[in-house]
């Protein structure tokens, strides 16, 4: 590992040391969106040292975007964001190997990515892509880890079939009502910011096989007192991505 010296505030944690810090320069994390929670996992996951970042998305930077954006800069709107965001994190980490996926990726794309990848993020913002990253995941057997933030509230789960949990479609069933977009309710930047964070922090908890709380949801409200709250998701036997619909059969979780 070269350039110890860049990680030695992660290395002198117990509970990543060199050999987790050897073990997060070989695992690649795929982070499909790099807008608000794109922004703020990405960096974070370089800067940790993830040997090789698998990044997709499919639009240009808009100057509305700036406001909760954090990989860009004024200079860059008009830009394509996957080119603006590599610059940004190459500057940050030359080490980081970037793999760069224009959007959007087809059902075969999004597979194969998965596939490549250890850890798989959602950072967008619409159910039909959520919904195809989930499959994705639950094809290729790869934890996902889903973030979603709108005006002050904000919500993060980590979906791990490995565990026997529940995936995304377990939550939430395709083809349900369409959800409020961030140009149509607003959205602070620091929430988002928040939420991004928290989906690298899942990231590398389990890449290092720390717990990463898979099964659970949680939801944060950053205007009423800043209050978490956590629900516990079961696996549904009849779901139409991971369940017996498939012809699969799952146990029943007792999360």
């Amino acid at each position: 590992m070269s350039n110890l010296s860049r990680y030695r505030r992660q290395i002198v944690l117990r509970e990543v040391g060199v050999n987790g810090q050897q073990l997060l320069r070989d695992s690649s994390v795929l982070v499909i969106g790099l807008g608000g929670l794109g922004s703020a996992a990405a960096p974070y996951l370089a800067g940790a040292g993830i040997g090789r970042l698998l990044l997709s998305d499919l639009d240009r930077v808009d100057l509305s975007n700036l406001q909760r954006q954090t990989l860009y800069r004024q200079a860059d709107v008009g830009r394509d964001k996957l080119a603006a965001a590599a610059e940004t994190l190459r500057a940050l980490n030359p080490e980081c190997e970037l793999d760069l996926l224009p959007g959007p990726l087809s059902d075969a794309a999004l597979l194969a990515a998965a596939r490549e990848a250890d850890v798989v993020l959602d950072c967008t913002d619409n159910f039909p892509t959520r919904f195809a990253i989930n499959r994705a995941c639950v094809a290729a057997r790869k934890p996902l880890v889903s973030g979603a933030a709108i005006r002050f509230e904000g919500q993060l789960a980590v979906f791990d079939l490995r565990r026997g949990g529940p995936c995304y479609a377990c939550l939430y069933a395709e083809g349900g009502e369409a959800a409020e977009t961030c140009e149509e309710a607003g959205i602070l930047g620091p929430v988002v910011g928040t939420i991004g964070s928290l989906q690298a922090l899942a990231a590398i908890k389990l890449l290092l096989g720390q717990d990463a709380e898979a099964g659970t949801l949680r939801l944060w409200n950053a205007l009423d007192r800043q209050q978490w709250r956590t629900l516990n998701l079961r696996r549904e036997l009849r779901c139409p991505a991971c369940g017996d619909a498939r012809g699969d059969k799952p146990h029943e979780s007792n999360l």
